[in-house]
């Protein structure tokens, strides 16, 4: 009890920083709302890797349940028990045919209301599957985000060959104190859970898992949902998290029985957007517990990012990630929020709602089809082993303002061969590489 309440008054500070990140606002002229395509089609001025791949997407809806749960759904800081349900939207590759999706979703508003918003999509619901066996990445979204919000990487991933599945962790509202611990408790708990059982499924060749291989297995997580992958590839957690989290993770932290349980098995790479160091006072991992990770990771965050912050913060996690091969693409002056999809029209007519989605110094748009880019070259070359595309990560300069070319291009909108004809990354056009930059460090011996 101590302890909790230590917590919940050194949490006031991080909450009072949480409140001040979105504040209440409102447009001073109408916004413009226009009607958009997919988010998952990339835009004209996206590096090479965004496009979209040779299938179509399905996409499909399901529950998963894990009986006798223990929780802190209830009030943030009392454990029961339940049976915890688990909503996941799953993208696959499928054949070409059908009416394209539109999600329906909503966010917390600025009164605590739900905010409903609608964005177009590119998959299909229920389409009938491409032939073959694929890759299963697990897509975990931020504290009080959606599986929608994302659907724009899990569509585009599919139609490149990956089974993406998607759960929908129901966190308890933003404004609700210390129950932001149910959301630390349940990340990595569920993220094990979702593995295990996509793994039995497929295994029994069941839909819509019946294509995801999952002897390669890759992970991807935005914010709360970068805490939960980071863990679930082998980071110890905290052993004050026991205590804090009224004994719900104490079967779990560093050197406990079932510490071992909440590694994902199979992994071949890690994507952290904008991952959590710390939630306010509370440390996440133990001493040194970014050396049990071994997966390549690209860790992917703005210089900005006052949320969870860039350095002490995300930069931090990647210096101290020494026994895996790592990147750090560093969006310079953008925030925290650069992974969501670009504003849906509902979400514009609040600077609250729109702040959920936009970062205040990039295009949203942009963003997008920069990281698809990345991530795309990233998870082809680890999980799926494709050495042709180090040249898209492995450029020979780590500022993207210094790449360079052997000389000007001769048409407009050239694309860089990449090393070593060109030091900037393969796959970008001239003068649409500014502002990044990636770092690569590799695994200790």
């Amino acid at each position: 009890m101590i302890v909790m309440q230590a917590f919940q008054a050194s949490y006031a500070n991080f909450q009072k920083f949480f409140g001040s990140f979105f504040q209440k606002r409102t447009c001073f002229l109408p916004c413009v709302l226009l009607a958009a395509a997919a988010p998952a089609h990339p835009g004209v001025d996206a590096p090479a890797l965004a496009a979209l791949g040779p299938y179509a997407a399905g996409v499909a809806t399901l529950d998963l349940v894990q009986p006798n749960q223990l929780d802190l759904s209830k009030d943030g800081k009392t454990p029961e028990r339940m049976d915890r349900h688990l909503p996941l939207r799953v993208w696959y590759p499928a054949k070409a045919g059908g009416v394209p999706i539109t999600y329906h979703s909503v966010l917390p508003g600025p009164d605590e209301k739900p905010v409903p918003f609608t964005i177009p999509g590119m998959a299909v619901a229920d389409a009938s599957p491409a032939p073959g066996r694929f890759p299963l990445i697990i897509l975990a979204h931020g504290y009080n985000n959606t599986p929608e919000v994302l659907a724009w990487l899990g569509e585009n991933l599919a139609t490149k060959g990956y089974v993406v599945v998607a759960p929908a962790f129901r966190d308890p509202p933003v404004f609700g104190g210390s129950k932001i611990l149910q959301a630390v408790v349940r990340r990595p708990l569920d993220i094990a859970f979702v593995a295990s059982e996509v793994t039995r499924r497929a295994a029994a060749r069941q839909a819509p898992f019946a294509q995801a291989d999952t002897d390669r297995v890759g992970l991807i997580g935005y914010s709360m949902g970068g805490y939960g992958v980071l863990t679930s590839a082998g980071a110890p957690l905290a052993p004050g998290l026991a205590q804090t989290t009224g004994g719900v993770l104490a079967p779990y932290v560093a050197g406990a029985p079932q510490a071992g349980s909440l590694k994902v098995g199979k992994l071949k790479a890690v994507v952290a957007m904008s991952p959590p160091m710390r939630i306010g006072p509370l440390t996440l991992w133990a001493p040194g517990g970014m050396t049990a990770i071994h997966a390549p990771t690209f860790f992917i965050v703005g210089s900005q990012d006052h949320l969870v912050g860039y350095d002490p913060g995300v930069r931090t996690i990647f210096e101290a990630e020494t026994k895996a091969p790592r990147y750090l693409l560093v969006f310079r002056e953008a925030g925290h929020d650069i992974a969501m999809s670009p504003p849906p029209a509902e979400m514009q007519s609040r600077l609250w709602d729109q702040d959920w989605f936009q970062d205040p110094v990039w295009r949203q748009s942009r963003l997008n089809g920069i990281e698809a880019h990345f991530i795309t070259a990233f998870l082809d070359r680890f999980v799926k082993g494709d050495a042709a595309k180090a040249p898209y990560i492995d450029g020979l300069v780590v500022n993207s303002d210094d790449g360079t070319w052997p000389k000007p291009p001769a048409d407009y909108g050239a694309v860089s061969p990449g090393p070593p004809a060109a030091t900037l990354w393969k796959g970008f056009t001239a003068a649409h590489a500014a502002g990044m930059t990636l770092e690569f460090r590799p695994a200790a011996p």
